[in-house]
């Protein structure tokens, strides 16, 4: 029987794939059998020396995803590479701190432009090749908790990902006939590059550790399984999803 979690023959293009959470659904992805691009300005080569340790693909394609780019184009050099899109994974995002009260409109826009507003293009970009192929193919978005709950001095952000879980619902809904699956990932507190001044705060670190029912920080390698599953054939027939990868926090 052949095996629906494997991604053999498939392409995945994962933004953001440098570090972290990208980092670790690029390997993921990889294992599972995939070719990987990494769409993204930062450095990769961490990234693709994991990758082929594991006999896997990888190619980065340097873009600043801030600054205004022909999306349709960047998607033309990705296919380029190893061929036809199947898979796209919009990990990339950013966040700024500032009470509500103070906040200011260069935080905004800096937030809602990658966070969202880059999202919707690049998924458009991409979907347009599938529709036209009549391929389909699938979207996964990285949301977060706070596309569930509100969250402190981070309005833009919370304002991105609980637009972004509206946004993943309202693709899912056009383009479910057409054989797109899109669905999103919500990562709890992950260990990551990010996260470093939380976990170095002893009060604030304990103060999450007591919030998980799993009693620890996520590691990147923990969203790979979401990642794949979204990205395989055993998950043809769900659409417009947001899948918590929290240890339990919003169980609690």
């Amino acid at each position: 029987m052949k095996n629906s979690f494997d991604l053999s023959g498939n392409v995945a293009l994962v933004t953001g794939s440098s570090t972290g959470l990208g980092q670790g659904i690029a390997l993921g992805l990889a294992q599972a059998g995939a070719k990987v691009i990494g769409l993204g300005p930062s450095d990769s080569s961490a990234t693709a020396e994991k990758i082929k340790a594991i006999g896997g693909e990888f190619t980065h394609l340097k873009a600043d995803l801030t600054a205004t780019n022909d999306l349709t184009q960047l998607i033309d050099q990705a296919r380029e590479i190893y061929g036809d899109i199947n898979i796209l994974v919009n990990n990339a995002g950013t966040i700024r701190r500032q009470d509500a009260i103070e906040f200011t409109e260069d935080n905004w826009d800096a937030v809602m432009d990658l966070n969202l507003k880059k999202v919707f293009f690049l998924s458009q970009s991409v979907a347009r090749h599938w529709v036209d192929a009549g391929t389909g193919g699938k979207i996964i978005n990285i949301a977060s908790l706070l596309s569930f709950q509100g969250g402190i001095r981070i309005a833009s952000y919370t304002a991105s990902k609980s637009g972004l879980a509206g946004l993943t619902k309202l693709l899912a809904c056009e383009w479910a006939d057409k054989g797109i699956c899109v669905n999103a990932i919500a990562p709890g507190y992950f260990s990551t590059n990010n996260t470093t001044a939380l976990r170095a705060d002893e009060e604030r670190n304990n103060a999450i550790l007591a919030r998980i029912p799993a009693g620890h920080w996520g590691q990147p390698d923990d969203l790979s399984g979401a990642a794949v599953f979204l990205a395989s054939s055993a998950s043809d027939y769900i659409h417009g999803i947001v899948l918590p990868v929290d240890g339990g926090w919003l169980a609690r």
